[in-house]
């Protein structure tokens, strides 16, 4: 999974490009509502009295530069329907199908926690003792965060663990690659930074791809199997993930199947894509239709009604809240029959969603191969929902107010940091309407204030708050994790755009 950037098209939801649509084979009665669904994506933000605003697939992928974009649907628990809509890779005439295979990022962490929950069921590992117990080619050092308190996989799979490195950049096509105890000690080749624990074990809630990484190899080192032969035999089998797999670098042969990444700005990456040693925390290569494939499958052993991999037990602490949003594995949100579980997923070029409610039996999984999909597959997920009628899963829908022609003008502007990046942030007003756009980035994106100095994104619902001096003047904006100082520069016209 890629480290998050501070970048301006993370935050306020980049990037697509729209392209011919193909079909995997029609299932009954699908038709109708692939069409309601792709022809009804809705943006992150409803202003309450305003009609809700409705898009097309495609024009929302040629709005966000995205290439390709896969989707699968579940209803009453079974895959409904799944399609591909536009290119494995821009600029070419391959089009995306239901069998198209993408990273799925963080989305690999999951199914990998369901290969490490099977191996506690045979008793090869305790959720509960010291991981060093299981780690035969390195070992995490001891410091006095650990001295009362241990870091186990328990912790480690709902990071609680108090480990350090959120997440990984992964490597270009020619960078050497880290063995996994290189990059564990942020040792060369390796492009993070060494995993350690900085704080003590269960205290706090934080995410950490780097202790996912530690339990991937207490998984091979207490089996003896490499990993991607071991969640193989697991995981993907059992379920029927016939698509999946986690080898790193992708096999010669699965290359013609896999959709090539892209950047913000729609052009593919160098070599098509990055490779992730870490395993466990990024490397699966999928389909939505796999991907639900596994979420169905949890639902059920939860349920009492299958037991391919995991026993009722444990599937329902899986699904149970660890600290924070997690289980151990999947993200949980919502309550009684809204409640769902899932997990997002961000590598280099690629973005992708699964969600799943077990009490409906419903869910979707959204692919795409284009660091700008975080946006489109939300969209898509909100159509989804709206077809589908999920619980409590719509856009959020808010109440701005309004502010005259001199208090918007002192708004506009432009913002900018030099580091770690440079991001140039503009905003600029319309009438009533004021704008935000970055030109490397962000497309021209709407937005509304929610208060005098705060405002929200109408696409992707990312808040920001101009900064004031003590004069009342604009001298800033603060976009966390950014501060941006407005330029001396003029601001940028208001006239009408055409």
């Amino acid at each position: 999974m890629r480290t998050p950037t501070p970048r301006v098209v993370v935050l306020l939801a980049v990037a697509a490009c729209s392209s011919p649509a193909s079909k995997a084979p029609p299932e009954p009665n699908a038709d109708a509502a692939v069409a309601r669904v792709t022809a009804g994506l809705r943006a992150a933000i409803a202003v309450k009295g305003e009609p809700p605003a409705s898009f097309s697939l495609a024009e929302r992928m040629a709005h966000y530069k995205v290439p390709g974009v896969s989707i699968a649907v579940v209803d009453s628990g079974r895959i409904v329907w799944a399609r591909g809509f536009g290119l494995k890779q821009a600029g070419t005439s391959d089009s995306v199908t239901a069998t198209t295979i993408f990273q799925a990022a963080s989305i690999s962490k999951p199914v990998a926690a369901t290969g490490l929950l099977r191996l506690v069921e045979e008793g090869k590992l305790s959720l509960d003792a010291p991981v060093n117990d299981y780690l035969k080619s390195w070992k995490l050092p001891e410091n006095r965060f650990t001295a009362t308190e241990k870091v186990t996989l328990r912790r480690i799979v709902s990071h609680s663990a108090g480990l350090t490195v959120h997440g990984f950049p992964g490597y270009a096509a020619n960078d050497s690659v880290p063995t996994v105890p290189q990059l564990l000690d942020g040792a060369k080749p390796a492009n993070t930074a060494a995993v350690r624990v900085d704080t003590f074990p269960g205290a706090i809630s934080r995410y950490s791809g780097g202790g996912i990484t530690i339990e991937q190899l207490a998984m091979s080192d207490a089996t003896g199997e490499a990993f991607p032969a071991l969640l193989k035999r697991l995981v993907l089998d059992p379920i029927g993930m016939s698509n999946s797999g986690y080898d790193q670098p992708l096999a010669a042969p699965r290359t013609a199947q896999a959709a090539a990444g892209h950047g913000p700005d729609g052009t593919m990456i160098e070599g098509r894509w990055h490779t992730y040693p870490e395993l466990a925390a990024a490397g699966l290569w999928t389909t939505p239709t796999d991907l639900l494939k596994w979420a169905v499958e949890i639902a059920a052993a939860r349920a009492g009604t299958s037991a391919k991999v995991l026993s009722q037990k444990m599937a329902t602490e899986m699904l149970t809240a660890q600290k924070g949003a997690f289980g151990l594995g999947p993200a949980l949100a919502g309550k009684e029959r809204g409640f769902n579980f899932g997990h997002g997923g961000a590598n280099e070029g690629y973005r992708a969603q699964v969600t799943y409610f077990p009490e409906l039996g419903r869910g979707a999984a959204v692919m795409t191969n284009s660091d700008n999909g975080s946006a489109l597959a939300q969209e898509i997920l909100f159509a989804i929902a709206a077809e589908y009628t999920w619980v409590d899963f719509a856009p959020r829908e808010i109440a701005p107010i309004a502010l005259d022609s001199a208090a918007l003008d002192a708004l506009t502007g432009t913002y900018m940091i030099d580091k770690p990046e440079k991001i140039t942030l503009s905003v600029t007003r319309e009438g009533t309407k004021l704008f935000v756009e970055e030109p490397r980035y962000v497309p021209r994106t709407e937005v509304r204030l929610l208060e005098a100095r705060k405002a929200i994104a109408l696409e992707s619902g990312m808040q920001f708050s101009f900064i004031a001096d003590a004069k009342g003047k604009i001298t800033g904006i603060d976009l966390p994790p950014m501060k941006l100082k407005r330029s001396s520069a003029a601001p940028a016209s208001s006239a009408p755009r055409r």
